[in-house]
């Protein structure tokens, strides 16, 4: 059977199938207790009044089979908005097809044609495949810099 593979930006329709994919990233990272996400929480983060993100989707045979989900930011030392990936996942039976490839290549047309200054991302230390993967694709992963992070009880009382 010939596989069709099919990249293009998340629809409505697509967000089960997104939230499905967000849960089998969270499984494979090991982080499946810090998932919040359903189709209801999602739905107006990417299609509602004020969208605060995007998504691009992978269809093999017509099922979505990857998503990358990214926003824009702002670098104030380039004073040029950037373009952040979040996340990118590939349904394991579907990599090796040049899908995360595609993904990421997509990404840098959008961020080329918008007229961001960089394409960023994180990766888990110890996702030896991802790191390798990211630097074939000409990515620098920055051994200085340290991801802070404030939520929960802890957000609630900085805000205090």
């Amino acid at each position: 059977m010939t596989q069709i593979h099919v990249l293009r930006a998340a629809e409505p329709r697509d967000v089960p199938a997104i939230v499905g994919l967000i849960r089998e990233l969270a499984d494979f990272e090991q982080l499946s207790h810090q998932v919040q996400t359903t189709p209801e929480k999602l739905m107006p983060h990417l299609f509602g009044e004020r969208p605060v993100a995007e998504c691009l989707v992978a269809e093999v045979d017509g099922n979505v089979v990857a998503f990358a989900l990214f926003f824009t930011n702002f670098s104030t030392f380039l004073c040029q908005p950037g373009l952040y990936l979040e996340d990118l996942y590939v349904q394991p039976a579907h990599r090796g097809q040049g899908i995360a490839k595609a993904l990421l290549q997509r990404l840098g047309q959008l961020a080329v044609e918008r007229g961001c200054g960089r394409f960023e991302w994180s990766v888990l230390d110890w996702n030896a495949n991802a790191i390798a993967f990211y630097q074939r694709m000409g990515a620098t992963v920055l051994p200085d810099w340290r991801i802070c992070r404030v939520t929960g009880a802890a957000l609630s009382a900085l805000a205090a």
